[in-house]
């Protein structure tokens, strides 16, 4: 009678150690299966609308494609009438690089001038950050695009308020030596993004150190030079990053204030990626733009990274990354 009992207790022990397996098996997946289905819908999107359409477009840079027919494969044809016949490529690139070259810098400038204004501690100064940051928030617009059109045509704004001191105004947008200033100039005047992110950094530097350096006898340059830069220089390196990729990609400015003129000054090359593409339903080699695009992208941005490591300082580290 023991033995049965003994053994009928083993059994049940056999059977609860299973039943215990296969519930933390359950559990073990189940934790997963939930994860997924909440990111599902970024899945789906990753998928559906950003890798699938990149290979597809891949495909298409070596295929001769008018939207209206079926692709047909040509092989590096389309690479090889850019790089050897286009000069519109070329044209295109160069404008595209020396926008970028000037408009970065001067506006992660402004930006950080800005975020250092904004961080005082002055009355009001809440009001004052919603002022400056409200350029921003209605971003590449066509509104704004117009609206910046009609204030440096002839009979702008800009002219007005130059013929108040005398001096004489010009179509700064109808001009080959201007236009192209104008566009950087919009950008530049857009730099709210940029300052709140500069401004974030600003709160993260203890004031410890400032008081610190004061006490040694540091003036405000020396604190700026010796303190905020390298303190900040994370920050500096994110948002020249940011700004890098996006003036690259730079389209409605262009597009709705000078449509790539006067005499191509500003014929950014996502404006001929465009007009290839739609205007002149030439999409296989208008894929092929878009992956050197992608690729100038991508050495810009590499270079930025290899470069940060001698100027980037980061405070876990003890020095510069």
């Amino acid at each position: 009678m023991k033995l049965n009992k003994s053994a009928i207790h083993t059994v049940r022990l056999e059977q609860k150690s299973v039943f215990i397996r296969k519930k933390t098996r359950e559990k073990r997946w189940e934790a997963p299966l939930i994860g997924y289905l909440f990111v599902s819908p970024w899945l789906l999107g990753l998928f559906l609308l950003t890798l699938y359409p990149m290979v597809q477009s891949l495909y298409f840079s070596f295929t001769d494609y008018s939207l209206l027919e079926a692709p047909n494969w040509i092989g590096l044809e389309n690479y090889q009438k850019i790089f050897l016949h286009d000069k519109l490529f070329y044209k295109s690139l160069t404008v595209t690089i020396v926008f970028v070259v000037i408009s970065v810098p001067l506006k992660l400038i402004t930006a950080l001038m800005m975020a250092m204004f904004l961080n005082q501690k002055i009355k009001g100064i809440s009001i004052y950050r919603t002022l400056i940051y409200l350029p921003s928030l209605i971003g590449t617009s066509i509104a704004v695009a117009i609206l910046w059109s009609n204030m440096f045509g002839n009979d702008g704004l800009a002219n007005h308020i130059l013929a108040l001191f005398g001096i004489v105004g010009k179509n700064w947008i109808g001009s080959p030596d201007t236009a192209l200033g104008t566009l950087i100039l919009l950008i530049v005047w857009q730099f709210g993004s940029s300052m709140v992110i500069f401004l974030a950094g600003l709160k993260q530097i203890s004031p410890e150190l400032y008081e610190a350096s004061a006490v040694d006898g540091a003036t405000k340059i020396k604190q700026f030079f010796s303190i905020t830069l390298p303190m900040l220089s994370p920050v500096i390196l994110f948002n020249l990053v940011l700004q890098t990729i996006g003036s690259f990609q730079m389209f409605t400015q262009a597009f709705v204030i000078t449509k790539g003129g006067p005499i191509q000054s500003t014929y950014m090359f996502a404006l001929y990626l465009y007009q290839k593409a739609f205007a002149g339903f030439e999409m296989g080699y208008a894929s092929a733009l878009a992956w050197i695009l992608l690729l100038i992208i991508a050495l810009f941005t590499g270079l930025i990274f290899i470069s940060s490591r001698y100027w980037t300082f980061y405070e876990s580290e003890g020095g510069k990354g």
